[in-house]
């Protein structure tokens, strides 16, 4: 069964739509972007939601310290890193740990295998030089089938929306997928139409009983 990660929530409101769809985490981002939360918005948020609802914290280059303490007091799951954090500290935070690869082109293989072992999961991105995520650039999903580890569970995000999600789980076959930008209506509003379009097309391929590689 595919899972499904939507990132950049910043209000009550999107959060509740997101797990009423059957959304299984929900990602929250705690760096420069137009879809910055403060601790205590999360907290408040993350207060009304359903028990079995994983919530994820997304940091850039954070002070591995700072982040515990945000964890504490927001009461997140795991922790997303999405900047340049090297396996040490990426490690330092496990269990916890999801390591954000940002895919420019072949050179990146070698990284991804650096942590193995040091990170729950890798998440692959779209690389740009002016954002660090939700950029709405579609992945080459050829490179991530060829940068994905054995054994370790890759989470697809970059660009995805209800018209590719079914052809980027197909070729990708990741353990989830994270989307962002493509189901909103503006930056840190998700659109509920696109949100339920999305939700019934991974619904459909996870009734067809399909599996992570």
């Amino acid at each position: 069964m595919v899972r499904v990660k939507v990132c950049g929530i910043t209000s009550k409101e999107d959060a509740l739509l997101a797990v009423k769809l059957g959304v299984h985490a929900l990602g929250f981002i705690f760096a420069p972007s137009p879809r910055l939360v403060t601790p205590e918005v999360v907290r408040s948020i993350i207060c009304d939601l359903p028990p079995l609802v994983q919530t994820i914290g997304v940091f850039v280059n954070e002070n591995p310290d700072r982040i515990k303490e945000i964890m504490r007091f927001c009461g997140l799951d795991m922790v997303q890193l999405h900047g340049d954090e090297s396996p040490e500290i990426c490690e330092g935070l496990m269990p916890l740990t999801i390591k954000a690869i940002r895919l420019r082109n072949e050179s990146i293989l070698e990284e991804t295998g650096a942590f193995f072992g040091k990170v729950r999961a890798l998440l692959f991105d779209t690389y740009s030089e002016e954002k660090r995520g939700g950029t709405g650039k579609a992945l080459d999903w050829d490179l991530a089938v060829r940068a994905k580890q054995a054994g370790m569970p890759i989470i697809l995000a970059g660009g995805l929306n209800p018209a590719n999600i079914e052809d980027s789980i197909l070729a990708v076959r990741p353990f989830a997928v994270d989307v962002n930008s493509e189901v909103e209506e503006r930056p840190g509003k998700k659109s509920p139409l696109l949100m339920k379009e999305l939700m019934e097309k991974i619904r459909r391929i996870n009734g067809r009983g399909m599996l992570y590689d």
